[in-house]
């Protein structure tokens, strides 16, 4: 991490896409990121692939987290996924996804962008983690 990095608040987008209710997980990580320092924005429930894409430029994020536990992640991560990339956005920020992924799903949504999956039982450190050592230096 450059010393920039470490002057500058990480700035995260955690949404919830579709039609998934669940959002208590989403409120875990969000708490935990912004008590890690990290300046976090919470898209609420039910949101369109297209609301979340709009968030995440306009709020010039660096880190997208995504919570998913409807099993639609293999129709509405890409619409995600080529939203961020249609807006030159994809390049510059760290994907995340957070939620019940099958195994045989993993691969095509790492081929799409997706940086990292984190399922059940992982521990908020190891995601924070994550974030300070992968997110983007801008």
């Amino acid at each position: 991490m450059s010393g920039e990095q470490d002057q500058r608040s990480i700035r995260c987008l955690v949404a919830k896409v579709g039609l998934d209710g669940h959002d208590r997980g989403a409120h875990v990580i969000a708490r935990a990121f912004r008590d890690a320092g990290f300046e976090v924005i919470y898209s609420g429930l039910h949101k369109a692939p297209e609301e979340i894409v709009q968030a995440a430029v306009q709020e010039d994020v660096d880190v997208l987290g995504i919570s998913i536990l409807s099993g639609a992640h293999n129709t509405l991560i890409p619409k995600i996924m080529d939203g961020l990339e249609e807006y030159g956005a994809k390049e510059d920020t760290l994907v995340l996804l957070g939620g019940v992924i099958p195994e045989e799903d993993r691969a095509s949504l790492s081929e799409e962008g997706v940086a990292a999956i984190f399922g059940p039982g992982t521990s908020i450190e190891e995601t924070i983690e994550f974030v300070r050592e992968n997110a983007p230096e801008r």
